[in-house]
Order: C-alpha cells, then structure tokens, then sequence
C-alpha cells in the first residue's frame, strides 16, 4: 500500500511494486543498455516524490478526526525529508534514502543540477497548498515544476541537454502533462484537487458541482458494466465455454441508476 511510503525506508522494489500498472519501465526495456540504469533511477526519484505526496498517511491516525490538514501536513514533511536528501547529494554526502543513493550515482555520472529535483519536490509540495488554479496561465506555472523536470533530466542523461532542446523538451512535457490532467479530471476531483483553469470553467458555465455529478455518473457506469456482466455470467449458468455472456440493456440501465442514486 502507498500510505506507508517514507523516504528513508522505502526501497526502489517497493516503488516499482506499487506502479505496475504503468507504462515507463516497461519501455525501459527498449531503451539502450548504458542508459537503462540512470532512467530506473529517475523514475524510482520521480514515481516516489508523486507518492509521498499523494498517497502517504499515518495508518495508525484517525483520518476522520485528525482531518485533511494533518494529512498534508505529513506529506510536507516527509517531502522535505527527500529535498534534505538531494541536498546531500550535492554537498557531497550520503542520501538517508535507498532510492536517493541510487539516484546520487545518476547525479554524479550525468552530470544532472540540483534545480530539476528540486522543482519536483516543489510540485507536491504545491498539490498540499494548491488545489484550484484560475488561469492557464497558473497551471503553466505548475507543470513547470510537476512535468518539465523530468525531460530536463532525461536530456542530462543522454548526454544532449542544451538549452535549446530543453526548451523544447519542456514544451512537450508540459503538453503531456496538461492532458493527462484533463485525462484524469474524475481521479483528481476525488482528491481535492481540479487542474482545469477557473477561468475556462466560468466560460464554459461548468461549475464543480457539475463536474462532481459527472464523475458520480462515470463511477456509476463502471459498477453498472461490472456488476451487468456478473449477471449475464450467472443467468449462463457459468458455462463461459460455449460462448461469450451477452449483458442485457434493460439490466444495465437498471444497475446504473441503482448505482448513481445509491452512490455506491
């Protein structure tokens, strides 16, 4: 479980368990052998950073009472556990972190500068004190610590970072990162969080209430589809051989209101 990730324990196997769903090291594997080891690196840093400040809680407190702001709290210090450690690295002294000591090898060979590390650290930092932002302007501004770090890095590794291609490589990062949020809207809002400009949604006369019920109902569609295909497989008696279970429409329509009114 992510809540339990801390800098000084948490060991890179743990933060490749938690991510395997994702597609980054499995296209390691396509890149060049010498440059293999360097971008587990970053993705170990950058996949770690992302938990400690999206998933890690104090199991042994009562959410509920202790509150949100004890969460963020937590996640601000143990972010500030991790920029401790990059500051280590550049004054030449040992990280705490099992991941930051791998890490420090990649600093050192590549030749990477402390800005990029840091600014990410910056970003989940930021996602503890910032949850709206009003122009596009403003959350620009964001991906340039949440998404434009790891190209910068990754240009350091392969040995091509100039000032140019970091500009350009920022533009893409950024891109990237813009849609994963416009992607992610319904997974955000849960967390508190609407990386959609204020302004865009006062234009568009889209209120977070509304952005709420539409969220509600993509939840509701996901319960409906799973629990119609359970059904069809039970009125198939389970006899899955002789042929693909076919959900009914009626039966579906029926699960998703049950679900959207019921909420659950």
């Amino acid at each position: 479980m992510r809540e339990h990730v801390r800098p000084s324990t948490t060991r890179a196997e743990e933060v490749a368990a938690n991510a395997s769903g994702e597609n980054f090291p499995v296209a390691l594997r396509l890149l060049p052998a010498r440059h293999r080891r360097h971008l587990a690196n970053l993705y170990f840093f950058a996949r770690l950073t992302d938990d400690l400040g999206d998933e890690a809680r104090d199991t042994e407190a009562d959410t509920e009472t202790d509150g949100e702001a004890n969460v963020s709290e937590l996640r601000l210090r143990l972010l500030d556990e991790l920029a401790a450690d990059v500051d280590r690295i550049y004054a030449g002294g040992t990280p705490e972190s099992p991941v930051m000591r791998a890490m420090a090898e990649t600093v050192s060979e590549c030749k990477i500068p402390a800005k990029p590390l840091l600014d990410l650290i910056q970003a989940n930092r930021q996602d503890q004190q910032v949850t709206r932002y009003r122009t596009y302007a403003d959350l620009a501004q964001y991906c340039e610590l949440s998404a434009n770090p790891v190209g910068q890095i990754v240009l350091y590794i392969f040995g091509v970072a100039t000032p140019g291609r970091i500009a350009l490589s920022d533009s893409i990062c950024t891109a990237l990162q813009l849609a994963e949020h416009w992607q992610d809207v319904a997974e955000d809002l849960g967390n508190g969080r609407i990386y959609l400009p204020g302004e865009d949604l006062e234009r568009f006369a889209v209120t977070e209430a509304d952005l709420a019920a539409v969220s509600a109902l993509a939840v509701a569609g996901y319960l409906a589809g799973g629990r119609t295909a359970l059904a069809a497989i039970r009125r198939q008696r389970y006899d899955v051989l002789k042929g693909t279970p076919r959900p009914r429409k009626p039966r579906l329509v029926a699960e998703l209101v049950k679900a959207y009114v019921r909420g659950r």
